[in-house]
């Protein structure tokens, strides 16, 4: 990088010399920057400063599972198959493999960001969430254990200089694509610090986070732009100086969609103070944020020192990364060619242990593993059976298998049988048939055109250079996907996928969906005899222009007729019928149908390809079911009537490769689910319910039978455990021990899992929580034992709301040693010895709204823009609270309640205790605005004495903050 290097050591100024302390080297760079400077440096592109010698500087590589947006690069699995591995170790490395290739392209292409935006963080509660792709679990342990592997790999292990500086994402509660840029998520503190906080604070202590990057959605009704977590929590885990990004757009959110503040300036200012240091805003163009933080100063919003503190944190990474000592130098760790290695065999082998660990064998009844000599014909069908898919974040593929030619490898290609399963259609007008012209094409000047574009695939632009579809005598035959929902891709004879471009005219000129807005879906609307074909990405109709087909409104839509030549799983059931075994792949395109900007809003399988499975069956027993896809779906019917299923995420370059050694017995799966997967989406709450532990969601307190379990996952061999023993250690741990022998035919993995109970607890616990695992090879006849210590609070703590702190309870408690949440093999008890947990102070310190133990109609919302939670009714007028085990006292005499109301009519709050006996009913007036509080004395009818459970009720458009009670 050009003004990077240092200059001699005689006049190198002091933020240029490495031997001094990083703070007193960026405190020299940041007094020689001007106040213009400074405010510059806030946007993601950052100027250069010539006069200093500084380049200019991009916040934001993706990173997730290789590098994204600049070309071909190593593809892993996505994050989610990551998850699946259960390995940190494998994590870590895949990590290291990625940070390395950011070093190796950022030496030939200087767009290349070192600050990379990996990995996501955001546990995957619900599973129909567009993003759950890019998760690791839905446990919080499981999820910070892989986040820290995956940033100690990106960042490196040298002392001082970091490979890249990773940033976790999505800074906080965030698990919806609907309305997630105005919708809040009500998360209770006990929700907040068991669940949401926790896996972030884990990875963040390991050391190797650089920082994070907040949310879209509304947290109890404030922006994650303006947490007052970043501050009260994230900051206290590390002494490092931990950069906050924003995430593209959202800081104009805060004055726009989400209506928090009046102006830009307001908003900008209000994210500095919470601590956002870096501005994704308006792509490249940093005028608008820069505009917005000098008028922010002007109005006295802010003063110089908010800047200042932002920038410090700033140049920290930036020194940590080298920039300041010269990039390649010979002090510069990562400039050793070995170091910085590219596409390298270590890394597709990599890619391949990835592929291989994350695939889990959900059900099998001796149909696999598949006998490479024994078994003849091998029929490899489905949508998915001959596709490596890639994902809005992943790189462009430097090589590619699909479970096809990886069979076809394995087995031989004449002993592999292959059936898309896709319906084969012929569009008819009144003018004719829809034809696909021949058209020569440079395809790899257009590809190389489109990788140079932009650094944002968002703004890459469709194909022009082809030829419109047109009407003719003579029809091409189109291949028709249908994916849910009525929505489908068109496919020509070429390969090619029908998409719109700019001008609107309808081609088969796309390799793959995608882009942010995918242009290759459509759907079939019933128009009388006929049907109209409307675009998905554009919402237009297809008509017919002199030119060719074009996107146009509704009154120029053409009247078509499908006509069927064959139906997918025809074809399918005749390729199955003649083999010896029959493996379905199907499953999800990561750009249709659950991605970010849209939820799923079903766990079933496409009708589409629910028909293939069954049509295969039906024709040979013999059938295994892969599902690849970036979620669970609920399909208990393949689970109850196949004698195998699958399920891998998509997996990167060698995913086919993977999939197939796991068929063929070349390695024994042993991925295990991340996340639960239900049996219907009846199981679950509502997709925008955060409260884990009101609504029982995932399975620390799911009540329900789910169709797989978390941490799931079966092995061609078998493993025994036995002598699980469990004590305290003298440093305030656990220490747990258990053998484990592999008592199976084969080698394998097993994924050791080990789990804590609170039974008896005095507030709702999960049925069990996961506290620790290994991941560990054993030869067959092999025995290990096994050794594991958790931190006492980790293991067996929780928020106690009564006393707003973590604290870890006396009694007995269970310690599960399995093969899943379910598959429990061993349990043993220890008992921990203590005074009895305290009731409620309420004397002494009151309530405070949001520390209920249960609620009922009530949502968490912001107590003033700044920090704070208050209560308040959600969709209907009447909100309920239960406040356990309330101490007061030798009596206590008079209630005060802090509260605002908005509206008019003015609002109600009601007490009573748990028998029925009623305590006050106190009347809130009008306060004149939602932040406006007053506070309302009330003398209590029936003055309790001694402990109780307290019931509060709301009535009206009240905004409850706290209760006092006084004797």
């Amino acid at each position: 990088m050009s003004g990077c290097e240092p200059g001699e050591p005689a006049t190198r100024p002091p933020f240029r010399d490495p031997r001094l302390p990083v703070g007193a080297r960026v405190d020299d760079l940041l007094a020689r920057l001007t106040p213009d400077e400074r405010i510059a440096m806030l946007h993601q592109y950052a100027p250069e400063v010539e006069r200093l010698g500084l380049a200019a500087f991009r916040t934001g590589q993706e990173a997730l599972h290789g590098v994204a947006w600049m070309g071909p690069a190593t593809v892993f699995p996505q994050a989610v198959g990551l998850g699946a591995t259960w390995s940190p170790d494998l994590v870590r490395r895949v990590g290291e493999a990625v940070g390395t290739e950011v070093r190796a392209m950022r030496a030939r292409d200087p767009r290349v960001g070192l600050n990379v935006w990996a990995p996501t963080v955001n546990l995957l509660r619900d599973p129909r969430w567009g993003r759950n792709e890019e998760g690791y679990a839905e446990d919080p342990y499981l999820t910070s254990t892989l986040a820290a592997a995956y940033t100690r790999g990106l960042r490196g292990d040298h002392p001082d200089r970091w490979r890249t500086a990773p940033v976790l994402k999505h800074w906080l509660a965030h698990n919806n694509e609907t309305d997630r840029d105005t919708s809040s998520s009500s998360v209770r503190p006990r929700v907040l610090h068991e669940y949401d906080l926790a896996a972030f604070r884990g990875a963040v202590r390991a050391g190797a986070v650089a920082g994070v990057m907040p949310a879209y959605n509304l947290v109890n009704g404030r922006p994650n732009h303006l947490s007052p977590y970043l501050r009260e929590h994230l900051r206290t885990w590390t002494d490092q100086q931990l950069v906050v990004c924003s995430d593209a757009g959202a800081p104009s959110n805060l004055a726009g969609s989400e209506h928090y503040f009046d102006t830009h300036e307001e908003g900008v200012a209000a994210a500095l103070l919470a601590g956002v240091d870096s501005f994704t805003d308006h792509d490249q163009d940093a005028s608008k944020t820069i505009a917005r933080v000098r008028g922010a100063l002007e109005r006295g919003l802010i003063d110089a020192s908010a800047v200042d503190t932002a920038v410090r944190r700033l140049l920290t990474m930036r020194c940590a990364l080298g920039e300041f000592d010269g990039f390649g130098g010979e002090d510069d760790p990562y400039a050793d060619p070995r170091s910085a290695g590219f596409d390298t065999p270590a890394h597709r082998a990599l890619a391949l242990e990835a592929a291989e660990q994350a695939v889990v064998l959900l059900k099998n009844d001796g149909l696999l593993p598949l006998s490479p000599s024994a078994t003849g014909t091998v029929a490899v069908v489905g949508p998915l059976a001959d596709e490596c898919k890639l994902d809005w974040y992943s790189g462009s593929l430097l090589r590619r298998s699909s479970p096809r030619e990886a069979l076809a490898a394995r087995l031989g290609a004449d002993r592999v049988v292959f059936a898309e399963g896709t319906d084969t259609v012929r569009l008819r007008t009144s003018g004719g048939w829809v034809r696909v012209p021949s058209g020569a094409v440079a395809e790899e000047a257009a590809r190389e055109a489109a990788r140079e574009a932009a650094l944002n695939p968002a703004h890459t632009a469709g194909r022009t250079d082809l030829p419109p579809l047109t009407i003719g005598d003579t029809p091409t035959d189109l291949a028709l996907a249908n994916w849910g929902g009525g929505v489908l891709t068109l496919r020509a004879p070429s390969g090619r996928y029908l998409t719109v471009a700019d001008d609107g005219f309808v081609r088969a000129a796309a390799e793959q969906p995608g882009g942010w807005v995918v242009q290759e879906t459509f759907a079939l609307e019933r128009h009388g005899d006929g049907h109209l074909l409307r675009h998905g990405g554009t919402g237009g109709y297809v008509c017919v222009a002199a030119e060719g087909l074009k996107v146009a409104d509704r009154s120029r839509a053409e009247i078509f007729h499908p006509e069927v030549v064959e139906r997918g799983e025809d074809a399918v059931a005749r390729a199955a019928a003649g083999a010896d075994a029959v493996i379905v792949v199907l499953g999800n395109d990561p750009h249709i149908n659950g991605r970010e900007t849209e939820d799923r809003t079903t766990l079933a399988l496409p009708a589409a390809q629910d028909r293939l499975w069954r049509a295969a069956h039906a024709a040979n027993p013999r059938t295994a079911l892969v599902l690849t896809s970036s979620y669970p779906y609920a399909v208990g019917d393949a689970a109850d009537a196949l004698p195998a299923l699958l399920w891998t995420a998509h997996g990167g370059q060698a995913a086919g490769t993977g999939l197939a050694r796991v068929l063929c017995g070349d390695v024994s799966p042993a991925g295990r689910l991340p996340q639960t997967w239900y049996a219907s989406e009846d199981d679950l709450p509502d997709l925008l319910d955060y409260d884990i532990i009101g609504s029982r969601a995932t399975y620390l307190y799911f009540d329900g039978a789910p169709l797989f379990p978390f941490g799931h996952g079966l092995s061609y061999t078998r493993f025994g455990y036995d002598g699980l023993s469990v004590r305290q250690s003298g440093e305030g741990a656990v220490a747990v021990e258990c053998t484990v022998t592999n008592s199976g035919p084969c080698d394998g993995d097993e994924v050791v899992q080990i789990y804590a109970s609170a039974p008896g607890a005095r507030a709702q616990r999960p049925h069990r929580r996961l506290i620790a695992h290994r991941r560990v090879a054993l030869r067959r006849g092999e025995m290990v034992r096994l050794f594991f210590t958790v931190p006492v609070d980790e293991a067996l703590g929780f928020w106690d709301v009564a006393h707003g702190r973590w604290t870890v309870d006396p009694g007995t408690y269970e310690i599960h040693a399995g093969a899943s949440s379910a598959d429990i093999r061993r349990i043993a008890a220890l008992t921990l010895e203590g005074p009895p947990p305290a009731p409620r102070p309420v004397l002494r310190r009151g309530l405070e709204a949001a520390d209920y133990d249960a609620a009922d109609g009530t949502v968490l919302v912001d107590r003033t823009k700044v920090s704070g939670d208050a209560v308040a009714c959600g969709d209907e007028a009447v909100g309920r609270l239960l406040f356990r085990a309330c101490d007061f006292g030798a009596g206590a005499a008079a209630v005060t309640v802090e509260a605002a109301v908005q509206a008019v009519a003015g609002a109600v709050v009601e007490l009573h205790l748990a028998d029925g006996t009623p305590l006050a009913t106190v009347a809130v007036p009008p306060t004149g605005g939602r932040y406006a509080y007053t506070t309302v004395r009330a003398v209590l009818s029936a003055p309790p004495t001694g402990v109780h459970d307290l019931h509060v009720t709301l009535r009206g458009a009240v905004r409850l903050a706290r209760l006092g009670f006084s004797g």
